[in-house]
């Protein structure tokens, strides 16, 4: 990516929505916050919009957990592998604000904004840049934030096209020919057009603030930014810019879409290249030992972490670290997080192992169907297996394809 330097970046504190349940995940985010679920061999999510804010400049920024927060607070402790850990900005962790009468639960996007006003107004920035915690993607933030500044709006949205058969799913922005937003439409059935919002915002901060502060005052509210926020300001007839993006983008809300973007990384060619020394993807890494493979070992069209011990078949699969994979074993299109033990013989396809599981020799995961099966969950589509953070699967066992096995 071409170096593109903004001079007006250091006006703007970058604000990470990482509070969400992640419910759509299943088992994966029972006991972690969505955005510290591993992807990609050796990252979390909340490494890609933490590395794009350094890679643009922005070296203040807060990251709002509320939901199972205590591993990702770990995780990115004082933010020194994104180079966040600077004597003024760097990196915030800021959970539900507790006053001294009670603490509040956030109540939506907004609002979780809303209770951190005081911690934006220490540094008064002159724009804010809302990001989500759970988006796969590289986005130089200043490009943005240039686009956003030349247009004299109050606030600037990222939108990307999408395949006009799914342009339902999104919001909608609809635009005039100089991309000002002219109507925003959440979810249309019969979409205008096939610009989708990535939720990414920037705002003016003193704008921003008088919005959400008239929000919080209202009862009716949901406190959301695409329910509430944007269509007030639409409506109050506030310029509204937008920012166009046309690189990779992936939300990983739900499990079909985790097990997609980690597939995409080893497609040929990839969809999504993860290792570009121009755009690196930052991530607290401890040091492991290489990876052995035995001799009967094959791997192909994947990536192997340091730390595995591969005696089996890999084959189109993202093997995080200290992964071991016994003698005869087949893995393929599989995601297999850290720490998972797999056992001679088992068979494994279409499947996202969760960190620490225990796979039995001679396991069968992914391969047949049984619709009678008490494993079988909604969650799981397309064939896909979900096997939940420390779960055991018994030797020889046979968990059929869209099935969901929990730890308990």
């Amino acid at each position: 990516m071409e170096e593109y330097i903004i001079m007006n970046v250091k006006d703007c504190v970058a604000m990470i929505l990482a509070g969400g349940q992640g419910s759509r995940l299943g088992a994966l985010t029972k006991n972690v916050a969505k955005p510290a679920v591993p992807f990609g061999g050796k990252y979390r999510i909340i490494d890609f919009p933490l590395s794009n804010c350094v890679h643009s400049g922005i070296d203040t920024v807060g990251v709002l957990t509320q939901y199972q927060p205590l591993e990702l607070n770990t995780y990115i402790g004082n933010g020194s592998p994104w180079d966040l850990d600077r004597n003024h900005g760097g990196v915030y962790v800021l959970p539900p604000y507790q006053s001294a009468k009670a603490g509040e639960w956030y109540k939506g996007t907004a609002n979780a904004i809303y209770q951190n006003l005081s911690f934006l107004d220490r540094f008064n920035p002159k724009n804010v840049l809302i990001l989500s915690g759970d988006h796969i993607y590289k986005m130089h933030y200043g490009e943005m934030l240039e686009v956003h500044e030349n247009s004299g709006a109050a606030a600037t949205i990222a939108v990307m096209p999408v395949p006009w058969e799914e342009a339902s799913r999104f919001g909608i922005m609809n635009v005039d020919d100089s991309g000002a937003i002219t109507q925003f439409e959440e979810k249309p059935a019969e979409p205008k057009s096939n610009l989708a919002s990535m939720g990414i915002y920037i705002f003016d901060y003193q704008t921003l603030k008088r919005y959400l502060e008239d929000d919080e005052r209202n009862p009716e509210s949901s406190n959301d930014f695409g329910k509430n926020i944007i269509p007030t300001m639409l409506q109050n007839g506030e310029k509204m810019a937008t920012y166009r993006f046309e690189g990779y983008w992936k939300d990983v809300g739900t499990i079909q879409s985790l097990w997609e973007a980690n597939m995409d990384l080893i497609d040929t060619p990839p969809k999504f290249e993860i290792n570009d020394s121009k755009w690196s993807i930052y991530s607290r890494n401890t040091a492991l030992a290489p990876q052995y493979t035995g001799k009967n070992a094959k791997i192909t069209n994947s990536t192997v972490t340091q730390g595995c011990m591969v005696y089996g078949s890999v084959n189109h699969s993202v093997i995080f670290s200290n992964v071991e994979i016994g003698e005869n074993a087949q893995i393929s299109d599989s995601v297999i997080m850290p720490d998972v033990k797999i056992g001679k013989h088992a068979v494994i396809n279409k499947a996202v192992i969760g960190t620490g599981a225990v796979i039995g020799d001679g396991a069968v995961l992914g391969i047949n169907e049984d619709a009678e099966s008490r494993y079988i969950s909604g969650m799981c589509t397309h064939g896909i297996v979900l096997v939940e953070s420390g779960a055991v699967i018994e030797a020889g066992a046979d968990i059929p394809k869209c099935s969901m096995v929990e730890a308990d």
